[in-house]
């Protein structure tokens, strides 16, 4: 919590973690985290998640720390989610990119994410602010989705070794 910053974001993931909603994972590289992803297991907050795409996990909260981005740390922790949850018995996985985050959108496509057909869902960020309150602030995103299959590929290439 210490190098990745917002010792409250991680308190209540691994607090969720701990009831079965979702699972935490963290990119380390030198004995040091990189990065992080949270799999958001419970059941989606927006309804039009629920209604078309029900019991689908979502992807959340995909961090890298500055100075280790565009060096494959985000899409190894992508891909290590995939197979994360190919291996836990699912079969799609879904996200949602704030509508003016290019950078993003362009990796999820690149790992072969999908716009949904739906059009953009308003989200709500929560913000954990120092003092450990929440700022509910909306926001706009594109919803992208991805059929899993066993086509995910390992890269050891000395990047980041990724742990729940």
């Amino acid at each position: 919590m210490r190098t990745l910053g917002q010792e409250h974001y991680f308190r209540d993931r691994l607090n969720s973690q701990a009831i079965g909603h979702g699972v935490l994972l963290i990119a380390w590289q030198h004995g040091a985290p990189v990065g992080d992803v949270y799999l958001w297991l419970a059941a989606a907050e927006e309804r039009e998640l629920r209604v078309h795409l029900p019991d689908v996990p979502l992807i959340t909260h995909v961090e890298v720390v500055e100075g280790r981005r565009n060096r494959r740390v985000g899409t190894r922790l992508i891909r290590h989610a995939e197979r994360f949850l190919w291996e836990a018995g699912r079969k799609q996985v879904a996200l949602g990119v704030a509508m003016d985050n290019d950078a993003a959108r362009r990796l999820y496509l690149r790992l072969g994410y999908t716009e949904w057909p739906h059009g953009p869902v308003a989200t709500t960020e929560v913000v954990f602010l120092p003092d450990g309150t929440r700022e509910l602030r909306p926001e706009l995103c594109a919803i992208l989705t991805k059929h899993l299959d066993r086509g995910w590929t390992d890269d050891h290439t000395g990047g980041p070794g990724i742990s729940p």
